[in-house]
């Protein structure tokens, strides 16, 4: 199948987007939806009741092996150690440098009854992989990639209420699963989790449920969104993006990721520790920050970020906010910046602010100056 001309990836959701008026698009080599017709509308309705976003798309890795929680202790930057005193299903998130301490990517961890499951980005699919299966070659484990599984999020201040009305014998469950933890009901996947800022739920089901899924949760007044509504949403939450707010030329230090690594346990060694931790005790490092526009346009990616007539940054994310009615984005620059600051767009030299993130948490604005 091919989107002009393009070979594509296709979701186990693809015929639900048709049928529900998605707009696909190429995102990656994978046709997904940008909207179903009003990013707008399916931004409020996550911010409001409840929606669910296809990312099928992304990795689901799971890692078998009596070496499984040695391998990823020395893999990620995160300490996987702490996932054992909360049982099965509690999960951790956790940047993954390479040897200069620079980010390969960010994911999600799972501590489960058979080693571990890890959920990456689907943009760095090949290049994890490789790095994953390279360091994976000093430890007894193996690695199995979940392509059989779909996965959907569900979002929203009614997310959990409507999947639990949507599928009742699960709603006792749900109910009671706190943040950051997952539970299996027969081969399905709900783990409390999410990109948006909101409660909800990323949900990993065998392929083949995938359609009646979908229209279940339609059934029960859950708003198909796309990935502009997921852009907008995560912007707010003030969660990074890999290949804007981070790479592999940007140290955690960078990108506001240094709560992400575990340096308790000192005798712990992971890829990338040394060179991070000579950038954390840098002078010339940079920063991430929050920024409000208030001048005229929208913050874009790239735009130039000053301080008294001089460059200190870059914008690494911006746009439009559906929830404040503001133009506000993410910047990397001088560490040593603070106050007020400007944004050059289009030639004009436009005012802005930097404010401490989030944006917006549960719907509601929460950023200080």
């Amino acid at each position: 199948k091919a989107i002009k001309g393009t070979l594509m990836n296709y979701t186990p959701f693809y015929n639900s987007h048709l049928e529900s008026g998605g707009k696909i698009v190429d995102f990656g080599n994978w046709a997904l939806p940008v909207n179903y017709g009003s990013q707008i509308k399916e931004h409020e309705a996550v911010r409001t009741t409840a929606g669910m976003f296809d990312v099928s798309h992304m990795v689901i890795t799971d890692i078998h092996g009596v070496d499984a929680k040695n391998y990823l202790r020395y893999l990620i930057t995160n300490d996987v150690s702490k996932l054992e005193k909360h049982g099965f299903g509690k999960a951790l998130y956790t940047g993954m440098l390479n040897q200069e301490g620079f980010v390969i990517d960010d994911l999600i961890v799972y501590y489960m009854p058979f080693g571990y499951r890890i959920v990456s980005n689907a943009s760095t699919e090949i290049k994890d992989l490789n790095w994953m299966r390279q360091v994976a070659a000093n430890y007894k484990v193996e690695l199995f990639v979940r392509r059989e599984l779909a996965m959907l999020a569900v979002q929203g201040p009614e997310a959990i209420a409507k999947v639990s009305a949507a599928f009742p014998n699960l709603a006792e469950t749900l109910v009671t699963l706190k943040p950051f933890v997952a539970v299996d009901d027969n081969g399905c996947f709900y783990a409390r989790t999410g990109y948006t800022g909101e409660n909800g739920l990323e949900i990993m089901i065998p392929k083949e449920q995938a359609a009646n899924y979908w229209i279940t949760l339609l059934d029960h007044g859950v708003v198909p969104c796309g990935l502009g509504a997921r852009d907008t949403l995560r912007l707010e939450a003030g969660m990074n993006l890999y290949g804007n707010e981070m790479d592999e030329s940007t140290s955690p230090v960078e990108c506001g990721m240094d709560w992400v690594v575990d340096l308790t346990d000192e005798s712990r060694d992971f890829m990338g520790k040394l060179p991070y931790i000579m950038a954390k005790n840098s002078t010339d490092s940079k920063k991430q920050v929050g920024i409000i526009l208030e001048g005229k346009g929208i913050l874009r990616s790239g735009y130039r970020v000053q301080k008294d007539g001089k460059d200190i940054g870059v914008v690494t994310s911006g746009t439009f906010s559906p929830s404040l009615k503001i133009s506000l984005g993410m910047a990397r620059i001088n560490s040593e910046v603070s106050g007020d600051i400007s944004i050059v767009i289009r030639d004009k030299i436009e005012p802005a602010k930097i404010v401490k993130m989030p944006f917006v948490r549960n719907g509601k604005q929460v950023y200080t100056i």
